[in-house]
């Protein structure tokens, strides 16, 4: 694992969430005016890839196409080469209403391969609706990030690939965090990168979120292990127990200072699609 760990660090930014609020933290971008504005600070300081969210009037999660188009129509006018990521999360939707998104071909979308607990609730994702929505991003051209609750869930991405339910070599994401599912430890989270390298092949790029307080930690072992990292309000509306994060940049910032810590150069645009196999945007 030597040679990846000085190879450009991808910063994914998730600018909003589904549960956040402006109680919670008022620097929350809530409507796509402030999403598009918030995204745009997080780009210009080192994020390469927006993981979007979008709200209803109230504030409430929603998986309303209209507004995914109008957020990604801003993004692409205001950060150009930002990997536009849209969230197919169980918080926002229903069914099929989760993949509502898909036929506006953004870059990547989230993709849950599996169920698990989430604090107050099971996290569904049935194995048919699983299935439709790999399809759906195969049929937009949408490359998919796994996003790993659990050990079983890298499995059954390596099980979809193998079968052409998933078109590329899967990029997985570790989340660690969330009560009640995975929590942040580290020898699981060295079992997930071993467990990618077996499957996927020891170059295969992942990422790895924490939420909340152990979002630091990890930005610090993703960074540290040659993997890519995420941070953003979605996770965790705070800089530390005392201060209250003023912007999805200052904790994009923060990311850039491990990077510049650990020696991985953070990376541009250009750089995140090549490592990801992603189109280049046109012109």
């Amino acid at each position: 694992m030597g040679d990846l760990t000085n190879r450009p660090c991808i910063i994914c930014v998730a600018i909003t969430g589904s549960l956040p609020t402006k109680e919670n933290n008022p620097a929350v971008p809530i409507t796509i005016a402030e999403q598009v504005e918030s995204t745009q600070e997080a780009f210009e300081a080192g994020a390469t890839i927006a993981h979007c969210h979008v709200r209803d009037d109230e504030g409430k999660p929603t998986s309303d196409p209209d507004r995914f188009a109008r957020l990604k129509e801003g993004l692409e006018q205001h950060c150009p080469g930002m990997i536009v990521q849209l969230s197919t999360g169980g918080r926002s939707g229903a069914g099929q209403a989760r993949g509502g998104m898909l036929p506006l071909a953004p870059d990547m979308a989230s993709l849950s391969v599996g169920s698990n607990n989430f604090p107050t609730r099971v996290y569904e994702n049935p194995p048919d609706l699983v299935d439709w929505l790999a399809s759906e991003m195969i049929r937009h051209d949408v490359k998919p990030e796994i996003e790993a609750f659990d050990l079983s869930h890298i499995l059954q991405a390596a099980r979809m690939h193998a079968d052409g339910r998933i078109k590329d070599r899967p990029y997985v994401q570790f989340v660690m965090g969330v009560r009640n599912a995975m929590p942040a430890d580290r020898d699981v989270f060295d079992y997930y990168i071993h467990t990618v390298q077996r499957l996927f092949g020891p170059d295969a790029p992942w990422c790895a979120a924490g939420i909340g307080q152990n979002q630091i930690q990890l930005n610090e072992w993703a960074i540290s292990s040659g993997g890519h990292a995420r941070t953003g309000l979605e996770d965790n509306v705070r800089l530390d127990r005392d201060r209250l994060a003023p912007s999805n940049a200052a904790l994009v910032r923060r990311a850039a200072e491990i990077c510049d810590r650990f020696e991985r150069p953070v990376a541009n645009w250009q750089q995140a699609r090549q490592i990801l196999g992603l189109r280049q945007p046109l012109a």
